[in-house]
């Protein structure tokens, strides 16, 4: 029996969540479930893209991660599995699949439909979720699928002497998170001095520690995933500097010496 991760924007108040973990045993009593969020904002693939992204490489191969963000958000009502890098999600047509797997999975099914269903995460994603943890093959939870909504991951506007990135997600201690990678810093910087320019703030080095510039100032590292992150030394950046998701961070490279 293999993990079974479940990442939502239900919240915690009401009772949808225990709903379809309620499923879930009933189907497998002893189905491990690892929860992974339930307050991603309501019906922001975004932020579920993001938080997935950052997570699901952590479990081990054959995870099957069920994704109820956005569950009513497709108008053709389709549901469907994808396999990718090893691991398997569950997931309403919705585009956040194919900005998930950049649109190239290296499998793609279709669940079957329940029209009359009022709540799809658990009458259709949870019962494929359960059967995939337990060893079915995706042959036998779904019919291959035609292809599934197609969105494009937001692209950095890169050249010789500037990155231009967005914030991406707001964490719980408010550290702005952004799509602007250490690779991309790496290659287009070769080395060079950088700064990086927000708000009207300017942060001229890269921290390894939050707590590395005094309390109350501002701090630049690369997180465990290798993005681009903006804090606030014991403090909520996010409130603070009043940036959010979609505000734009730049990093600009210092100019090759004349020889």
């Amino acid at each position: 029996m293999g993990f079974l991760t479940f990442l939502s924007d239900f919240g915690t108040i009401d009772h949808y969540v225990a709903a379809v973990k309620a499923k879930i045993l009933t189907l497998n009593p002893t189905q491990v479930i690892v929860d992974i969020s339930h307050h991603i904002d309501p019906f922001n693939i975004a932020h579920g893209l993001h938080v997935i992204n950052s997570v699901y490489r952590d479990f081990p191969e054959g995870t099957v991660h069920l994704l109820a963000v956005d569950t009513h958000g497709s108008k053709n009502g389709r549901y469907q599995v994808a396999r990718y890098n090893g691991h398997y999600f569950v997931c309403a047509d919705n585009g956040l699949l194919s900005l998930l797997t950049d649109g190239d999975p290296e499998q793609l099914v279709d669940l079957p439909e329940q029209p009359e269903s009022s709540s799809p995460a658990r009458d259709i994603m949870a019962p494929a979720a359960v059967a995939l943890a337990n060893g079915a093959s995706m042959a036998e939870v779904g019919e291959l699928a035609d292809g599934m909504l197609q969105r494009i991951n937001r692209q950095l506007r890169l050249n010789d002497h500037n990155i231009i990135g967005h914030v991406v997600h707001v964490d719980h201690y408010g550290n702005l998170i952004t799509d602007i990678t250490r690779d991309s810093v790496d290659a287009i910087g070769h080395g060079r001095k950088s700064s990086i320019h927000f708000n009207r703030e300017v942060i001229d080095r890269i921290s390894t520690r939050y707590n590395q510039p005094n309390e109350g100032d501002c701090v630049a590292l690369f997180n465990r995933q290798g993005f681009l992150t903006i804090g606030i030394n014991k403090g909520h950046a996010s409130e603070l500097l009043g940036m959010y998701f979609d505000s734009p961070v730049e990093v600009r490279f210092a100019p090759d010496p004349v020889e």
